[in-house]
């Protein structure tokens, strides 16, 4: 039976009315900072005024600017959500509560992906109900994308869109207890370019004590830009717009504008003497720092916080079967993929070949695409993590979509949808779909959701704990299976 009610809560800022459904209450679009406007789109986030009366949070709201982002043949509309929903107050969160105040349940906060350019809440599979029903407070934000959120500007505070995302857990620990939430008991969790800002996050000083546990899925501890590199996309951004490489500059440009010259930026080359481009030209945003977050890491950030860590088995497939390059990818491509990410090419590709005697060039690119963006940083975030005391665990998804004729496989952004345990999604089914025509295996959503919900409520997800000796990881398809190091000798050879 389906219950629609109203529900207020009443935070520092104002009461909102959200709606409540089955058991669930559903807030959409609540304001966790001040609207990121003109010169205070290159500002760090300040808090929102208060407001009058009852804001009404029953209907989703504005997303950050963004242009439309495509990925060749399949459908990843449900991903990266509706586009850029215009609007000034799209620095919000929605909630999730099976609770009222006074609960004190566990809270996740998600983090979206979009290579740091796309995406928002409004995406289908992000939906909280599925966390609500089995008792987890779940948060979803918004965060500055592109030029405003993650361009490197003189006068202008770094990386504002994961600043942002510190203000968020901020307007958490103020708040969600009204919402039936746990403020000491805070999960934050990221995928993508979200699982690289949790990273980040759980290295930045000002977010400590704001959680005590993270996720990162198919991010990198080492996906951080370096300021030299940064500072080149940064001259390419201001020489396309004719302007200063300045902040002040800058906050005199349109959104609109600012988005449109997004393709520009596309394609510059980031290696310098001492760095590999960490995205390997997807992207021409990341976070900005000093130092990788495996490597604060490893010399102490975050050692109080429990961590899982995890990659999909064929990540590389997202960004060539869709263009139809894993079929036709040639030796020569191979060698390509490798020397733009790794100093000794030659030596990855035997060493990769040696290891995967049966693969096509095709599946060979792949691994070492997907290899060079997540799954060595990644593995190397997670051994820095075993050395402190909290707890680190280790997950590979390996269930294949049979999209795309088959080639899609266990690639990024398809285990999303078994997390939310959003599987029945009907924008997710079909030959041209994220998760293909194929019906997944019963259990497996539930199983994997219940995982996340059991980290974030006891610190356990229900396997052994990884160590940088035995590397134990539980292997998530159609069978569960503990592996120890899985592709091991692979993800060594790199420096």
């Amino acid at each position: 039976m389906n219950h629609h009610a109203d529900a207020t809560v009443v935070t520092a800022q104002g009461a909102v009315r959200g709606l409540r459904r089955d058991g669930t209450t559903v807030f959409l679009n609540i304001p966790y900072a001040a609207p990121p406007t003109g010169a205070a789109r290159f500002a760090a986030p300040r808090p929102h005024p208060p407001w009058d009366g009852v804001r009404d949070a029953t209907r989703p709201g504005p997303t950050a600017p963004q242009a439309e982002r495509r990925l060749g043949s399949v459908d990843m509309t449900p991903y990266f959500g509706p586009g850029w929903i215009p609007g000034e107050d799209f620095l919000t969160v929605n909630v999730w509560t099976p609770g009222a105040g006074g609960a004190r349940l566990p809270v996740m906060v998600f983090v979206h992906g979009g290579g740091f350019v796309a995406g928002s809440t409004r995406s289908e599979i992000y939906d909280g109900a599925a966390f609500a029903r089995d008792g987890v407070v779940l948060v979803t934000l918004n965060y500055r994308l592109g030029i405003a959120g993650f361009l490197h500007l003189p006068g202008a505070p770094a990386n504002r869109g994961l600043l942002d995302v510190i203000a968020a857990l901020r307007w958490v620990r103020e708040n969600i207890a009204a919402f039936g939430g746990d403020p000491d008991h805070v999960t934050l969790f990221g995928q993508s370019a979200g699982a690289t800002i949790v990273g980040a996050v759980l290295t930045a000083p000002e977010a400590e004590g704001l959680f005590r546990r993270a996720i990162t899925q198919s991010g990198s501890g080492l996906g951080a830009f370096t300021p030299e590199q940064a500072a080149r996309v940064t001259r390419a951004a201001a020489h396309a717009l004719g302007i200063e490489p300045h902040a002040d500059a800058f906050a005199g440009i349109p959104d609109q504008r600012l988005v449109e010259v997004m393709p520009e930026l596309s394609g510059i080359d980031l290696r310098t003497e001492t760095h590999s481009d960490p995205l390997i030209g997807l992207s021409p945003m990341s976070v900005v720092l000093g130092r990788q977050p495996a490597e604060a890491v490893a010399a102490g950030r975050g050692a109080g916080v429990d961590l899982l860590v995890g990659t999909n088995t064929e990540e590389g497939n997202l960004y060539l079967a869709p263009f139809g390059s894993l079929s036709t990818a040639t030796a020569a491509d191979v060698d390509a993929a490798a020397a733009r990410s790794h100093p000794e090419p030659d030596r990855l590709v035997e060493i990769y070949r040696k290891s995967r005697p049966q693969a096509s060039f095709g599946e060979l690119r792949s691994a070492i695409m997907g290899d060079a963006l997540f799954g060595v940083g990644s593995r190397r975030l997670a051994d820095a993590h075993a050395g402190t005391a909290a707890a680190t665990y280790r997950y590979s998804f390996a269930w294949r979509s049979d999209a795309l004729g088959g080639e899609l496989g266990a690639t990024h952004a398809v285990e999303v949808p078994f997390v939310f345990d959003v599987t029945d999604l009907p924008r997710l089914r079909g030959p041209q779909a994220l998760l293909g025509t194929d019906e997944p295996p019963a259990d497996l959503a539930g199983w994997m959701h219940a995982a996340w919900v059991a980290f974030a409520t006891t610190g356990d997800p229900g396997w052994d704990r990884y160590d940088s000796g035995r590397r134990a990881t539980m292997r998530i398809g159609g069978e569960r299976s503990l592996v120890d190091d899985p592709h091991g000798e692979e993800l060594q050879a790199w420096p």
